[in-house]
């Protein structure tokens, strides 16, 4: 069995811990609650006949990309960077966290998820935000809170992890 460990990059409040929730468990609970350090889950995924252990690191969000904890990044197969539809600050800053989440990783697979796509109508994108995400590629919309986009995220992920994309 393939084991790969994958992180959640994105700043405070943005549903990094919910979309994990909602991939291993398919479970959502409205209750907040802050991850300090990093919550650590596993998930088995079948990719093309191979079973494959994601190893799903869970970091605390953040204020700044500099706080991001490059420590825990180091030895990551994946990143998914996760922004909130509905709060614009996330969403700009997701380069800043690709920068420094490269400097301690590598140029590791990823995805970015656009979360919260049950609140499409209080989100606060312009249409440059969006198609500058849909221009990095490996874009998903997705809903902790429904579940919409999540289980295609994460296997998209898993079967890059797996073969690589072209240029990844």
């Amino acid at each position: 069995m393939i084991q790969k460990k994958v992180c959640m990059v994105g700043v405070f409040g943005t549903g990094k811990t919910s979309l994990v929730q909602q991939f291993v468990h398919t479970k959502f609970t409205d209750k907040y609650h802050s991850t300090v350090g990093v919550k650590i889950d596993r998930k088995v995924v079948n990719v093309a006949g191979t079973d494959v252990t994601l190893v799903l690191w869970d970091l605390a969000g953040r204020d700044s990309s500099e706080d991001i904890g490059a420590s825990y990044l180091k030895g990551a197969h994946g990143i998914i960077y996760v922004g909130d539809g509905t709060r614009r600050d996330t969403v700009v800053q997701l380069d800043d966290l690709l920068r420094v989440a490269t400097a301690a990783a590598g140029a590791v697979p990823s995805v970015t998820a656009l979360n919260k796509i049950d609140l499409t109508d209080q989100w606060a994108l312009s249409v440059e935000d969006y198609q500058a995400l849909v221009k990095r590629g490996g874009l998903f919309r997705t809903s902790a809170k429904t579940g919409e986009g999540v289980e295609a995220m994460f296997l998209q992920l898993a079967t890059w992890l797996v073969a690589p994309k072209a240029g990844a």
